[in-house]
């Protein structure tokens, strides 16, 4: 559907540095990354508001690099709405459809429906600036869709929003895509968003792709320690690896811990916190890892509580504050850790 072949562009403080990127027809694609990764560069050049110093663009196999961007048949939603104030809600929706040559009678048939879809039709006689900001951003949201683009951009489309509203609206982002099936480029900091709506995530930083895979997989198998620091990895370790048949052997810090990724040499590993069973005796599991040590560290954070638990190196381990006050555990407590094999990441 949209293929990025090796594109860069260099904005000084901002840039893209070879990014080839593909995205499937249909899909909901989430770009994640810190503040000048690169990430507003990377779909703005998509909507051919930059032109890339080198690299090309295809759109359904048709190459858009020099292509104007209101021929592109995308459509694009920024964070602060961004709706023309002189004109009331009906009017900034179908503002797009002005350049369509269709007639009025469909032009406002189609008004309507997606004012149905996004359950903004009380609102259209209204103007921006008596909208609340859920309000307005479903109006943008309506104004992109309504052209029926080939590909929908979001730039931090919740960021400017409450947490109520923006939980609304995430649920909605969500509905609109499987009714439209419209593909979908979404950049957030939101690891929650990309959980909840993404088919893939792409990760950046530095104006380069790192990682491209499931949520899950980038999640608990980071390709790189920026990956793992970036998605808040908190059981990261050096190690050596030796491969034995079907597992690997690592040695970090004087104790020995065992992966079903077959990885030899110098390596990094990353376990996360949810995935260490805890208890004040020995467990009885399949897990291939099992160490004992004390609590260093309670970090109590209201429905869960983080442990430190340091086994000759330290462990984050996360579990409910129910499971924390069932155990009589405390600071100095005396307990067991355990994680499978498949539960440790090397890279």
């Amino acid at each position: 559907m949209i293929r990025i072949e090796n594109v860069s562009k260099d904005l000084g403080e901002f840039k893209l540095d070879d990014v080839t990127l593909h995205i499937h027809e249909g899909e909901y694609f989430i770009i994640l990354g810190p503040t000048g990764a690169g990430k507003t560069i990377l779909i703005e050049t998509i909507a051919g508001i930059y032109q890339p110093d080198c690299g090309r663009i295809f759109l359904n196999g048709t190459d858009v690099t020099d292509t104007l961007p209101k021929d592109r048949s995308i459509g694009m939603v920024y964070q602060d709405y961004m709706l023309f104030p002189h004109l009331n809600v009906e009017k900034n929706i179908g503002f797009g459809l002005r350049h369509k040559k269709i007639t009025r009678n469909e032009t406002k048939t189609k008004v309507n429906e997606i004012a149905d879809l996004l359950g903004v039709s009380h609102l259209l006689n209204r103007y921006p600036g008596t909208l609340s900001g859920g309000e307005q951003q479903r109006i943008a949201i309506a104004r992109a869709v309504v052209t029926e683009p080939k590909v929908l951009l979001l730039d931090e489309p919740l960021s400017a929003l409450d947490n109520r509203t923006t939980g609304r609206l995430r649920e909605e982002l969500g509905r609109i895509h499987r009714i439209t099936k419209t593909t979908t480029i979404h950049v957030t900091h939101s690891f929650e968003e990309a959980f909840s709506l993404s088919d893939r995530i792409a990760v950046m930083g530095s104006g380069q792709i790192i990682q491209v895979g499931a949520p899950d997989d980038v999640f608990r198998k980071p390709n790189s320690e920026f990956i793992a620091d970036f998605v808040g990895v908190e059981n990261l370790f050096r190690g050596k690896s030796v491969v034995h048949d079907t597992i690997s052997e690592v040695h970090a810090d004087g104790i020995c811990i065992v992966s079903s990724t077959l990885k030899s040499g110098d390596v990094s590993i990353s376990i996360r916190p949810e995935d260490i069973l805890i208890s004040k005796k020995e467990i009885d599991s399949s897990a291939r890892n099992s160490f004992s040590g004390k609590i260093t560290e309670v970090k109590d954070m209201g429905a869960l509580v983080r442990l430190v638990v340091d086994v000759g190196i330290p462990f984050m381990v996360a579990l409910t504050k129910r499971s924390y006050e069932d155990m009589e555990l405390a600071y100095g407590t005396h307990v067991y850790i355990a994680f499978k094999a498949s539960a440790t990441h090397l890279f």
